[in-house]
């Protein structure tokens, strides 16, 4: 960990790139859209103009300069960021914690469904602009859509393979297009230096305060910092040193379009648009077509980087109970690089259903942003905790810093409500994700009460007579259970039961086997207790909530340490194996629940159990889930009674007729 944390501390050139290539995407690609959206069709004038510009400078300022890169990526964990880092750093100061986390989290995977088909359909649309393709490539119409929707299925298709091939030229490509965005946005200021004076907060108040319906165009200006929220997401690929350096080139390269894009609006001898998108416009001629493709390829890189996010995102959540059991890949070496086959396809149809939706970008613009705020308000709810527990700041400090970001956001989230009627079948899909995190985080809670502990002090005689007894059929030479138990001396009974009752289970040895999730992102660590010598052994294995859990390989790497150090007396025993098979002989036990039919349940706790049991048949089993081996793996099922059917009434019938 010391030496990750040291290597993503390092600045060098290709650290640099890398942090260009997978940071920026969502916000480097949104002057494709913001401005735009800020002026529309209305008339255009100094104050819409300039007041835009403005609101923007001080959004990128306030809420991703001092918010993002300064404040909240000091809230690492173990170098990681991200919603669920945070609420790892957190969760012991308080339980409420969990819904503003689950909010975050479904908030954010959201936008995993809309940043793609917006930015690609945004890049797609400027060859509007091409002499010749202005009757062709239409926005909204079907050969449009269908380009959109070619490169998104190919973006899709290609995750199962990973992306370590193409990452390696998301650096460079994204330093090609923020250099393209501030040489051109320069070449407009050189001729309107007076555009400079958008940068003025007296421009924006203006546009907020006085503008007719101003304040309502904040949803519009949010969309220049919806890709704050995945830069702190990201922060374990590259470090903060390497982020916050590269901002400094990408913030002026923003700014310096977003001026060049208001001194064009404002010097192209139209009261209106007309449709135009300025991004394109302002390009020259003879450089339109070169600057779609890139622009296209950024909003590629763009896209590409939400989903990555979003496989991050639902691994975590699944490592810290968020999120049920599914298969997780490993497409590449790439330490974090992982592949979901099922998010992939839930993202993929999302994009889908979005692009034939709204059909067209400047539709999408209009239902853009309202999650984000969201999200953004959480991470803000919970740095308040980081500041005061993690990093002991004053409380009158930590008010005034929260004060001022709830004023912004609460700003952007009651402008961006405005947005909800173009966008009532997303909120669908946010429902839905929130459901399931919810359910499974509280299910599992309730499951979880009902597990119920004994002292495994007084089964050991027992356990030591019955390993000694031939006059019982050996089950296996080593017999391995899973357990929920972090307690050296607890057991859980249903363990006691499954060894002891109907037909025993004799073994050489007894394994019990926790898997603990710790709060840091990449743990791999075990400890050993022998509790008898030579028959029960307790080991811990702790993981942190981004490693894959593969607990069978681990449990054999750790007998095989155990016996190569000649630990527990293990390497003068036989272990199972015999001239016909040289692999010792492991057998491990999964007891997984399910509802009796005997339960009567409140209606909360009734729905509750009920949707975790549905989505965890849906998922993974458990075996699969923890990395077992089919073939050494025993499933058991045990009822789960949580509340017992009371005052069953049965009358005997005594009028029956021989």
């Amino acid at each position: 960990m010391k030496q990750t944390q040291k290597h993503l501390s390092k600045v060098t050139i290709a650290s640099l790139l890398v942090a260009l290539g997978i940071i920026y995407g969502d916000i480097g690609t949104s002057p494709l859209c913001a401005l735009r959206a800020v002026v529309g069709e209305r008339k255009i004038d100094d104050v819409l103009v300039y007041g835009g510009v403005s609101c923007i400078f001080w959004t990128l300022v306030f809420q991703t300069t001092i918010k993002y890169v300064w404040l909240t990526l000091q809230a690492d964990n173990q170098g990681e960021g991200g919603v669920f880092s945070l609420y790892a750093l957190v969760r012991r100061y308080g339980k409420h914690l969990v819904i503003p986390t689950i909010l975050g989290a479904t908030t954010l995977l959201a936008d995993g469904i809309i940043t793609p088909p917006i930015s690609v359909a945004s890049a797609i649309e400027g060859l509007n602009s091409v002499k010749g393709l202005e009757q062709t490539i239409v926005p909204g119409n079907g050969l449009t859509i269908g380009i959109v929707i070619i490169i998104l299925s190919a973006l899709f298709f290609f995750q199962r393979f990973g992306t370590q091939l193409i990452g390696k030229t998301f650096g460079p490509i994204m330093t090609v297009w923020f250099s393209m965005l501030l040489i051109v946005g320069c070449m407009q200021i050189a001729h309107y230096p007076g555009v400079l004076r958008a940068l003025s907060p007296h421009y924006g108040y203006e546009l907020i305060v006085r503008y007719p319906h101003g304040f309502w165009l904040l949803g519009s200006v949010f969309l220049c910092t919806t890709g704050a929220e995945a830069l702190y997401s990201d922060l374990g690929h590259c470090g903060i040193k390497n982020i916050r350096i590269t901002w400094v080139f990408v913030k002026i390269s923003l700014v310096a379009n977003y001026l060049g894009q208001a001194a064009w609006i404002m010097h192209q001898n139209k009261t209106e648009l007309n449709g135009a998108n300025p991004f394109f416009a302002m390009l020259p001629q003879w450089f339109l077509l070169p600057g779609i493709i890139i622009a296209t390829a950024a909003t590629i890189i763009a896209s590409q980087a939400l989903i990555s996010g979003s496989f991050t995102l639902i691994s975590e959540a699944m490592n810290l109970n968020f999120w049920p059991r599914v298969k997780v890949r490993q497409p590449t070496d790439i330490k974090g690089q992982i592949y979901i086959p099922s998010v992939n396809i839930i993202l993929w149809i999302g994009c889908l259903l979005m692009i034939l939706y709204f059909r067209d970008s400047s539709r999408m613009e209009a239902a853009y942003g309202f999650s984000i705020t969201i999200a953004m308000m959480m991470t803000t709810y919970l740095l308040s905790y980081y500041m005061l527990y993690n990093r002991k700041w004053n409380k009158l400090l930590v008010a005034m810093i929260v004060v001022v970001f709830a004023i912004i956001e609460l700003s952007f989230f009651v402008a961006n409500t405005a947005k909800i009627k173009e966008r009532w079948m997303f909120l669908f899909f946010e429902l839905s994700i929130f459901m399931t995190m919810y359910v499974w985080y509280y299910a599992r809670k309730i499951n979880n009460r009902f597990v119920k502990f004994v002292d495994i002090g007084k089964y050991i005689p027992l356990l030591k007579e019955m390993s000694e007894d031939d006059s019982v059929p050996k089950f296996s030479t080593h017999l391995i259970y899973l357990t929920k138990a972090n307690n050296r001396g607890h057991i859980e009974e249903k363990i006691m039961k499954s060894i002891f009752a109907k037909k025993p289970k004799r073994a050489d040895v007894y394994w019990f086997v926790h898997v603990h999730r710790t709060e840091e992102p990449y743990t791999m660590s075990y400890d050993v207790s022998e509790l008898v010598d030579d028959k029960v052994i307790k080991v811990n294995i702790n993981l942190g909530f981004r490693v894959q859990p593969k607990t069978e390989l681990y449990f054999k790497k750790i007998v095989r340490d155990l016996v190569a150090n000649k630990e527990l007396k293990l390497h003068v025993r036989p272990d199972g194996s015999t001239k016909y098979n040289a692999e010792p002989d492991f057998k491990f036990i999964v007891i997984e629940k399910f509802l009796s039919v005997e339960n009567e349940f409140t209606l909360r706790d009734g729905l509750l159990l009920n949707s975790y049991f549905f989505l965890k048949n849906l998922g993974l089993s458990d075996e699969k889930a923890f990395g077992l081996d089919k073939s050494d793996v025993i499933v058991e099922h045990t009822p789960l009674i949580y509340h017992p059917a009371q005052n069953v009434e049965l009358i005997r019938n005594t009028n029956t007729h021989a």
